[in-house]
Order: C-alpha cells, then sequence, then structure tokens
C-alpha cells in the first residue's frame, strides 16, 4: 500500500506565486493547498492534516514569523520553510529560533534547491515522529496501558502502581503464578523517574545459590576456577534503574543477608573482592508464596520481608477477577494478529461463554497461550470453543449453539464493517459540533490532535479545504 502523499500549504499574498509553486510542487506528487494571509493558514491547520508550510515573512497583519510562531504552538511536528525576497540576518536569526526549519530566498533560481530543501523537512518530521511513534510503543509495551482489566482488584492495583512509581520505595508484589508480577514490576518501572536506565530482572529460583551470586554480585578475576576474567553482576548493570528479584521466596538464606545490606547501605561487593562499591538502585521484589509462612518455617528473614514489604501490590487470580477476560482476550487477539500475521475478529459467544466458566489456575498466561493455541489452530476470522483446548466438561457443560448463536457470530463477522460505520457517523459529527476545528474536536474527545488526524486520514472523511 502507497503511504499518502504529504499535504503542503503554501502561504503567500502575491497569487501568482502560489499558482506557480503550487503546480511546481503538485508535479512531484504532493498535496497542495494555498492560502493568501496568516490567519487563512491557521485556520486551514486546524482544519487539515498540514505535515510542512512554506511561508513568506513579508505579509500585511500578521508576518510570516509570528505565523511560524502560532504553528508551533498548536502543532510542533509541521515543518516549515520560511521564503523570502528581502533576505535580513535579524530575520533569518529570528526565523530559525522560532522553529523554523530552513528559509529559501525569492525569486527561485531553481526548483531543485525548493525539492531538495521540502524533501530533507519532510524527512526529519518523518524521524521525529517515528522515534515518537517507538516511544509510544515502548510506554504501551511495559507502561500501564498494558495493565489490561476493568475489575476493581485490577483498577486498584493501577492505583497504587501511580502512586508509588515516583518514590524510591521498595514494592513487594505478591500473587499467584501468571498473574502479572513482572509486567507490574516493569510497570512501575516505566513510570518512574529511572524509566531512563535499565530494567533488570533475575529468576531467584532458577538458578543454584552459587551461580545466582555471581550473577547477581559479578566477580573478579580469579575470583574461582573458571573466572579468567572480571565480570559485573546484575546489581551494576542495574545501578540508577531498578533490580526486580523475582520469586525471592527461593532465595537462599545467605543471599537474603546480602540483598538486605544492598538495600539498607546501596553497597555490594564483587566475588574475590575485599572493598564494596556503592549503587544506586531501586528493588522491586516478588513471589508467588506465603512469606509470613516462610517466616515460622525460618526459610525467610524477617528483617528482609520488612524492609521489602514497604508497600505491598496483591494482584488477584484471574478467577476472582473474570470481568476481566473479556478485555484480556481482545489485547491477546490484537498482539497476535500482529505477531502470527493474522486477521482475527475475535471469539463466538460460546466460546466466551466457555473462557468465561473456566477458572484459569495458570491465570493470565495460561489465557494468553490458550489464545495463540486457539489462533495457530483455528479456522476462519472467528474463534470458536474447540480451537481452545479446554476441558472437556466445558464443552459438554455449554448450551447448544442456538439462533441467538448464530445470530450472534453474524454479528461478529459484520463487526468490522459495524465499527467503521459508527466510527465515521462520530467524526463527522465530532467535527461539525467543533466547526472542523481539528484541535478543539481532539480536545473535546479526548484523543490526541495527531491520533484524530489519523482517524480522518483512515475514514476518508470530507473536510473544509481552501482552495488553490
Amino acid at each position: 500500500m502507497t503511504a499518502p502523499a504529504a499535504h503542503l500549504l503554501i502561504v503567500d499574498d502575491e497569487i501568482n506565486l502560489c499558482r506557480i509553486l503550487g503546480k511546481i510542487l503538485r508535479d512531484e506528487g504532493y498535496e497542495v493547498s494555498t492560502v493568501q494571509s496568516a490567519a487563512e493558514a491557521l485556520k486551514t491547520i486546524a482544519g487539515e492534516t498540514i505535515d510542512a508550510v512554506l511561508s513568506d515573512i513579508r505579509m500585511p497583519e500578521m508576518d510570516g514569523i509570528e505565523l511560524l510562531e502560532r504553528i508551533k504552538q498548536q502543532d510542533s511536528d509541521i515543518a516549515v520553510i520560511m521564503m523570502t525576497a528581502y533576505p535580513s540576518i535579524d530575520d533569518v536569526v529570528r526565523a530559525m529560533k522560532a522553529g523554523a526549519y530552513d528559509y529559501i530566498q525569492k525569486p527561485f533560481d531553481n526548483n531543485e534547491e525548493i525539492l531538495l530543501t521540502l524533501q530533507r523537512a519532510l524527512e526529519r518530521r518523518n524521524l521525529l515522529e517515528r522515534n515518537r511513534y517507538l516511544t509510544e510503543q515502548l510506554e504501551s509495551r511495559f507502561g500501564l496501558g498494558n495493565l489490561i482489566g476493568k475489575s476493581p482488584a485490577m483498577q486498584q492495583v493501577i492505583d497504587v502502581i501511580r502512586k508509588v512509581a515516583p518514590t524510591q520505595s521498595t514494592v513487594l508484589i505478591q500473587g499467584e503464578s501468571g498473574t502479572g508480577k513482572e509486567m507490574v514490576a516493569r510497570a512501575i518501572h516505566q513510570v518512574s523517574p529511572r524509566r531512563n536506565h535499565n530494567f533488570v530482572a533475575i529468576n531467584c529460583g532458577a538458578l543454584p545459590r552459587d551461580l545466582l551470586e555471581s550473577e547477581l554480585y559479578g566477580y573478579e578475576k580469579g575470583a574461582f576456577t573458571d573466572a579468567k576474567t572480571a565480570k559485573k553482576g546484575l546489581v551494576e548493570v542495574a545501578a540508577g534503574g531498578t533490580l526486580f528479584l523475582d520469586e525471592i521466596g527461593d532465595l537462599p538464606l545467605e543471599l537474603q543477608t546480602k540483598i538486605l545490606r544492598t538495600i539498607e547501605s546501596k553497597e555490594f561487593r564483587r566475588l574475590g573482592s575485599t572493598q564494596s562499591k556503592q549503587v544506586d538502585i531501586r528493588i522491586l521484589a516478588a513471589s508467588n508464596k506465603d512469606l509470613e509462612k516462610q517466616i515460622r518455617a525460618e526459610r525467610f528473614r524477617e528483617d528482609l520481608y520488612y524492609r521489602l514489604n514497604t508497600l505491598q501490590i496483591r494482584l488477584a487470580p484471574l478467577r476472582e477477577r473474570k470481568e476481566d477476560i473479556p478485555l484480556l482476550v481482545e489485547h491477546f487477539v490484537a498482539e497476535l494478529n500482529t505477531t502470527l500475521k493474522r486477521r482475527t475478529s475475535g471469539v463466538s459467544s460460546r466460546a466466551m461463554r466457555g473462557l468465561m466458566r473456566y477458572d484459569w489456575p495458570g491465570n493470565v498466561r495460561e489465557l494468553q497461550k490458550c489464545i495463540e493455541r486457539a489462533m495457530i489452530l483455528g479456522d476462519g476470522p472467528i474463534l470458536e470453543f474447540e480451537s481452545f483446548g479446554l476441558p472437556e466438561q466445558l464443552v459438554s457443560g455449554a448450551p447448544t449453539e442456538s439462533r441467538s448463536d448464530q445470530w450472534d457470530q453474524s454479528t461478529a463477522l459484520a463487526y468490522r464493517k459495524a465499527k467503521e460505520i459508527f466510527e465515521r457517523q462520530y467524526f463527522e459529527n465530532l467535527l461539525q459540533l467543533n466547526d472542523q476545528n481539528v484541535t478543539r474536536a481532539a480536545h473535546a474527545s479526548g484523543m490526541s490532535r495527531r491520533h484524530l488526524q489519523e482517524k480522518i486520514r483512515q475514514l476518508n472523511l470530507s473536510r473544509i479545504r481552501s482552495k488553490s
């Protein structure tokens, strides 16, 4: 699919220049609008998606530099190139300080200079947009946006994360296996002041004691037979960031003492070294075990428990928050459509009833794998119950498919079309109510201006355009 042509806006009070320059740019495949005043330009930008502006500097009422400043306030991503027949150092400096990409002197000696400058400006704009997109994806992947759930239990977890993330406090995350303890830890890190540093996770129950100690604290050359070079431990790797100790209930008692010292004094010592080092890290921990029982059984240090337990987050098992299952299913289907290159619309009503009856001993992780299995094995856009591989009693316990089930499936098959019709009506009304002003419409809808502009493009909505 070919990317849409960049939409350019020419602003100049000379009509002939607008016509000539407009033809040059249209011949190169650009979509071009032209206006003869700064006020018209601002109105056009408010109602349309503009990628770049070519503006004269000297215009009546509002000059090009004031227009540039107003454009940057409205949408800082728009590339602005200034044009002038009377270049002056002061004007150029003011324009560049206000955020202009470049300036071109009129009359134009050749078209190549205009086209090359414009191409570079658009490339820079696309690069900035791409970087922002990647940042948003990162935050979406590991931030609060990936904690799915409308249940009171999940909303409480999200509320606690928002409150504790900006602090330096240790947090103990408790919950059964598969409830998403590491996802919560990553979310805390991602919305904390430490998000630009490393998030380092280690499963304390997955490694033998000797290997676990060297992984955590590193070692000096010659510390043991195979230590031919010095190696940093994960505590050092996490410097400035967050160290997540998963399943800390499995940590050997000797290492519990060392971890306690690291938390309290921010110090550690590599194996084979006689010198302690300072390290600035935040420690988060998680366990699927009852640590208070572990303390009574003398398998976990009481002082470490209270040091870790400054604040505790308990993740409810999925069987206790089944109202979140439809949202989780929708989320996993969307994710897997991308990774598996599928076009699955969702699950049948009969399948959803089966998913809601199952108790999910493996929690969210089991549900995710179940959806993945069904999408690999299932045929068609709708996932049926038989594709999920759930226990037979759920199949036999599910009511036989009735006429209402068939109606539900037909509705599900038409969902994409129904969604498009709804979105078209919604966004047309939204723009009409806001006099085609995209900025006001975005604010009214709670969407970002860029997101709303993309929707307008996707739906091919008719918009008021300035005539050439």
